[in-house]
């Protein structure tokens, strides 16, 4: 079984670096920054959604937000695993996915050099498919981005993410989905919006299989 996993939220704790990053970024566009802590509310659907909300409601418009990613990208190329670490058990996860002989995908919505980039820097020689945003293809919950790990890795699939545009993904894509409690999204926030399938440790996922 191929198992696509999420990113930010699910395999890492990315916010600290990533909220770093846009503040280095505001700060340098003149725009007022945000405490660490707020910004996993602002994350999800790319890095310019993530300036988007980041930026003072009067100023989103889409020439501010390429302003502030000119200065984001380069900063958060140089330091996106300076403080990005696992959440606890994922590494015995995937070893052990590993050893059941399961294969393994990351499908993520930041842009697609720095999702390689920290894979492969994290988990090196782990995963056998790592697509990030790309050019051209629409981000989640657009399912084109489970199309082509199919593509490349055919057979049954299972999605796992953090997320309510996780979750959406795997609808669109027709793969059977499970919500981990861990990211960005809040336990609650999942149950009310009819997430049935949620699990709160990384061990849990085993059963799914």
């Amino acid at each position: 079984m191929t198992i696509i996993f999420d990113l930010d939220g699910t395999l890492l704790n990315t916010i600290d670096d990533l909220g770093y990053a846009c503040n280095h970024a505001l700060k340098l566009t003149g725009y007022p920054t945000h405490a660490i802590e707020d910004y996993p509310s602002m994350v999800g659907n790319g890095i310019n959604n993530l300036i988007r909300r980041a930026l003072p409601e009067s100023a989103r418009t889409e020439e501010n937000i390429l302003r502030v990613r000119e200065h984001f990208v380069p900063y958060y190329d140089a330091h996106n695993t300076d403080y990005t670490r696992p959440y606890d058990g994922i590494p015995e996860l995937l070893a052990t996915l590993k050893t059941q002989g399961h294969r393994l995908a990351v499908a993520s919505n930041k842009y697609d050099a720095a999702t390689k980039h920290i894979v492969a820097q994290i988990f090196p020689n782990t995963f056998d498919c790592i697509l990030g945003e790309r050019e051209g293809i629409e981000r989640k919950p657009c399912p084109q981005i489970v199309f082509d790990i199919r593509k490349e890795l055919p057979g049954d699939a299972l999605y796992i993410g953090d997320s309510l545009v996780d979750r959406d993904t795997a609808r669109n894509a027709e793969v059977p989905f499970v919500a981990c409690s861990w990211g960005f999204v809040p336990r609650e926030r999942l149950v009310a919006e009819g997430i049935e399938t949620i699990i709160d440790r990384p061990d849990e996922f085993l059963k799914y299989l």
